[in-house]
């Protein structure tokens, strides 16, 4: 009877568990843009006279910050496609290039995110598998590109740079260079590695068809 309560339990939990972490980064998500909007808000309540009682309302407005922060990267992303769009963002980098602070952060944060959704670099387009952090010891990565500047005079072989991602939480990491032949280019897709590391190793790439036998499972003749 206990051995039956348990599984029944921890069947309901499998059933529930996505489900609300799924809703809790959705509302993760929404608090962040709502965040933003608000903060906007605030801006324009300080700057202009008389717009007081309308913030007010529309700070009552639930999901409005979502709402117009997605119309507004949309709208930015429509302005942008053409030529007099694109020279509006030139002469915008310009300008946070000519500020000291603000310069090594915009340019990194601009060049990260031009690599990862240019869709024409190399980064995050596969999923590799290394020994980490030792000899015998493997774990999956993932493809960044190669060294570059100063480091790659340094290295006389083929190295590539891979990125080993933290479980459960692979936003965090270790950036990593090593020689081409130290990696195994795994079949995977990136996503089935991030659902492989998410998971701790418990969802297996391929189901459960992809799972080893176990020793004692071949039948005798």
């Amino acid at each position: 009877m206990k051995r039956r309560i348990q599984q029944y339990f921890i069947t309901g939990l499998l059933v529930w568990l996505p489900m609300g972490i799924t809703v809790w980064i959705l509302m993760w998500l929404m608090g962040m843009l709502d965040g933003i909007f608000l903060a906007v808000l605030g801006a324009a309540d300080a700057v202009i006279p008389g717009i007081h009682p309308l913030v007010e309302r529309l700070r009552n407005v639930p999901g409005l910050g979502v709402i117009l922060v997605a119309v507004v990267i949309f709208s930015t992303g429509v302005f942008v496609a053409n030529m007099f769009g694109q020279w509006w963002v030139g002469q915008w980098d310009k300008l946070m290039n000519r500020i000291p602070v603000v310069r090594s952060i915009y340019t990194s944060v601009k060049q990260v995110a031009d690599t990862l959704f240019s869709g024409s670099g190399h980064a995050f387009s596969k999923a590799l598998l290394i020994q980490y952090p030792r000899q015998g010891s493997w774990t999956i990565a993932f493809l960044t590109g190669k060294p570059g500047g100063e480091v790659a005079t340094h290295l006389s072989d083929d190295f590539v740079s891979v990125y080993v991602p933290t479980t459960p939480n692979p936003t965090s990491g270790f950036f990593l260079m090593m020689p081409r032949s130290d990696v195994v280019e795994l079949k995977m897709s990136v996503d089935d590695a991030l659902k492989y590391i998410i998971s701790m190793g418990v969802v297996v790439p391929g189901g459960p068809a992809a799972l080893p036998a176990p020793s004692g499972s071949a039948s005798s003749p």
